[in-house]
C-alpha cells in the first residue's frame, strides 16, 4: 500500500528513500537517451530509399514518381517537340519562298552578298516586287492568300525614308545636311492593274543622295494543313513581310533583306472530318495527369525539405545546448538536399510548361517557344535528378562526388580564366574587328576564340585576316598564337588537371574511407542498423525514460 500511494504523490521533492545520486543519474541518463534518439533520426534521414524501407517499411514514393514523371515529361516532350518542329519548318519554309517570290533573282544562301549598284536596279526590283505581289495567287505554289480586314482586303504599303534636306557635294568635300528624317509612303490597292505601276512612284520620288532606307510591306495569310497527318488542328498564320533597301552607309551599295513576322491564331471557321478532335483531347488529358504528378512531386519534396530544416534546427539547438558550440556552415547545409530544390524547380517549369501546352492545343495561346524552354528545361533537370538516385550506390557515385568537390575549385579558376578571357575578346573586337569577320561583334569574338580553345576552324580563323594592313596582320598572328597557346597549353591543361586531382583525391577516399565531418561522426556513434525494430518504434520520450528510473528502482517519479 505504501508503495501505491508513492506512486501519486506530487513530484515536487525528494521522498526520503531517494537520494540525489539516483536523480543525478536519472538527468544524465535522460541526456543520453535524448542524444541517442536524436543520432537515430539523424541516421534515419540520411538514409537512402532502400534503407529507409527496410528500417520503417516506408514506401519510396519519391522514387516512384520520379520514375513515373520521367516516363511522361519525356513522352509529352517528344510529342510536343515533333509539333513545334511542324511549325519552325513551317515559318522557315515560308520565309525562304516569299525571299523566292518577291526578290528579284534571289538565290540561296545570298543574304549576306545580296545588293543592288545602279539606281536602275532599284527601281527594278521594286516594280518586280510590286507585281509579284499583285499576281500572288497565280504564282504561289503555297495556300497564300491576302489579309481581310473588316472594309475588306488590305494592300502594300511602300515607304522611302530620307533626309529631310541637303546638299552633298563629294568633289568639294562639301555638304549641307539636315539629319531629321523623312517618311513618304504609298499605298497599292489589290485591284491595281499591274501595267499602271510602271516606274509611276519611283522615278520621280528617289533621291539617293539623300535616301536612308525604303521599306515594302505586306500581310499574308496561310494555314499549315500537315499537322492534320499528326492528328492536330491545323494553325492559321499571320505573315508581315517586310522588305527593306538600306542605303544608309551611302557607299554605293544598297543591301535588300526580307524579314518575315509570323503571329499564330485560332482559325475562325473549321471543320475536319475524323477523330482529330478526340485525339487533341486525349492529349490535353494527358497533359493533366501529368501537371498531377508534378503536382505530387513538388509536395513530397517540399514536405523533405520542410522535415529537414525542422530536424537542422534540432540539431543546432541540441549541439549548442550540450556541447556548447556552434554547427559549422557546412553541416547545416546536410540537411538541405539540393536534388529536392532541382526537383522542385523542373515540377514547376513542367507545370507552366504543361498548361502552355494545353492552351497551345486549345489554340488560345500561340507560344510555341516559351513553352518549349518550360518544357525543354524541366525534361532536362528531371534526368539530371535521376542521378541522385544512382548516387546511393557506390559505383555509380563517382562522377556526382567529383563534380561536388572539384566545383568550389573550378568556380574559382574559372573567374580568373574569365579575366583573361575578356581582355582577348575586347582586344580581339577593336582591333580585328574592322578587317575579320569573326571579329565584328564581342558575341562573334567570343563564340570564334572558345571555338579556337576547342581546337576548332583554327586554319580558317587564320586564313580570313586580311593582309592590306601590315602592322594589323602582324598583330593579328601575335595575338592568335598568344591566345592559343596560353588557353590550349596552359588554362585548359590546368584546368583538367584540377578535375583529374580532384577524382584521384576521391578514389582515394572511396577505398580508405571519406573524411568525416562533425555531423558525420556524430552519427556514426549510431550503431542500429535498418533492420533494427528500433526505427520502428514510436518517438515516446516518457515510456523510454520511465523504464530508465525503473532500472534503477526509481519508481515514484514519472516525470523522471
Amino acid at each position: 500500500m505504501e508503495s501505491t500511494d508513492t506512486m501519486v504523490k506530487p513530484s515536487t521533492a525528494l521522498d526520503d528513500h531517494e537520494s540525489p545520486y539516483m536523480s543525478k543519474t536519472c538527468t544524465m541518463s535522460e541526456e543520453l537517451l535524448i542524444e541517442d534518439q536524436l543520432r537515430r533520426k539523424l541516421k534515419f534521414f540520411f538514409m537512402n530509399p532502400c534503407e529507409k524501407f527496410r528500417a520503417r517499411g516506408r514506401k519510396p514514393w519519391k522514387l516512384c514518381i520520379q520514375i513515373l514523371k520521367i516516363a511522361m515529361v519525356t513522352i509529352q516532350l517528344v510529342l510536343f517537340g515533333l509539333s513545334n518542329q511542324m511549325v519552325v519548318t513551317f515559318k522557315e519554309e515560308n520565309t525562304v519562298a516569299f525571299k523566292h517570290l518577291f526578290l528579284k533573282d534571289y538565290k540561296d544562301a545570298r543574304d549576306d552578298t545580296y545588293a543592288v549598284y545602279r539606281q536602275r536596279d532599284v527601281y527594278e526590283h521594286i516594280d518586280f516586287t510590286i507585281k509579284q505581289y499583285l499576281e500572288l495567287r497565280n504564282i504561289s505554289l503555297g495556300n497564300h492568300d491576302y489579309e481581310r480586314s473588316d472594309a475588306g482586303q488590305t494592300g502594300m504599303t511602300a515607304c522611302q525614308y530620307f533626309y529631310k534636306d541637303g546638299s552633298i557635294f563629294p568633289g568639294n568635300d562639301t555638304f549641307d545636311i539636315d539629319p531629321n528624317i523623312e517618311k513618304e509612303c504609298f499605298y497599292v490597292e489589290l485591284m491595281t492593274p499591274v501595267n499602271d505601276l510602271e516606274g509611276k512612284f519611283w522615278n520621280t520620288t528617289l533621291d539617293f543622295y539623300r535616301l536612308v532606307t525604303v521599306e515594302i510591306m505586306f500581310k499574308l495569310k496561310a494555314i499549315n494543313l500537315q499537322t492534320i497527318r499528326h492528328h492536330e488542328l491545323p494553325d492559321c498564320y499571320d505573315f508581315t513581310v517586310t522588305i527593306t533597301f538600306d542605303n544608309k552607309a551611302h557607299s554605293g551599295r544598297i543591301k535588300i533583306s526580307l524579314d518575315n513576322y509570323v503571329a499564330i491564331q485560332e482559325c475562325k471557321d473549321w471543320h475536319i472530318s475524323g477523330s482529330i478532335q478526340k485525339n487533341t483531347h486525349y492529349m490535353m488529358i494527358f497533359d493533366a495527369v501529368v501537371i498531377l504528378t508534378c503536382i505530387s512531386s513538388i509536395t513530397l519534396c517540399i514536405r523533405s525539405v520542410v522535415k529537414g530544416i525542422h530536424l537542422q534546427r534540432e540539431y543546432i539547438s541540441f549541439v549548442e545546448q550540450r556541447f556548447s558550440k556552434t554547427v559549422p556552415w557546412s553541416d547545416q547545409m546536410e540537411f538541405v538536399n539540393g536534388w529536392y530544390i532541382l526537383i522542385i524547380v523542373s515540377d514547376v517549369f513542367s507545370i507552366v510548361g504543361s498548361i502552355l501546352k494545353m492552351e497551345i492545343q486549345a489554340k488560345s495561346l500561340t507560344s510555341y517557344d516559351v513553352c518549349s524552354i518550360l518544357l525543354g528545361t524541366s525534361t532536362m533537370l528531371v534526368w539530371l535528378g535521376v542521378i541522385r538516385y544512382l548516387g546511393f550506390f557506390q559505383k555509380y557515385n563517382l562522377l556526382i562526388l567529383t563534380l561536388r568537390a572539384a566545383l568550389p575549385n573550378v568556380i574559382r579558376f574559372c573567374c580568373c580564366a574569365a579575366m583573361i578571357y575578356l581582355g582577348y575578346c575586347f582586344c580581339g573586337w577593336i582591333v580585328l574587328g574592322p578587317y575579320h569577320t569573326k571579329f565584328r561583334s564581342l558575341n562573334m569574338v567570343s563564340e570564334c576564340l572558345f571555338s579556337l580553345i576547342n581546337g576548332d576552324d583554327m586554319f580558317t580563323t587564320f586564313s580570313i585576316m586580311q593582309q592590306k594592313n601590315y602592322l594589323v596582320w602582324l598583330f593579328s598572328r601575335v595575338y592568335l598564337y598568344s591566345f592559343i597557346s596560353l588557353f590550349i597549353y596552359m588554362v585548359l591543361s590546368l584546368f583538367i588537371a584540377l578535375i583529374t586531382d580532384t577524382y584521384d583525391t576521391i578514389k582515394t577516399y572511396q577505398r580508405e574511407g571519406f573524411p568525416e565531418t562533425e555531423l558525420r561522426s556524430f552519427v556514426s556513434e549510431c550503431k542500429d542498423s535498418p533492420t533494427s525494430s528500433r526505427y520502428r518504434d514510436p518517438d515516446d520520450m516518457s515510456m523510454t525514460l520511465l523504464c530508465c528510473c525503473e532500472r534503477w528502482g526509481i519508481t515514484t517519479r514519472v516525470f523522471c
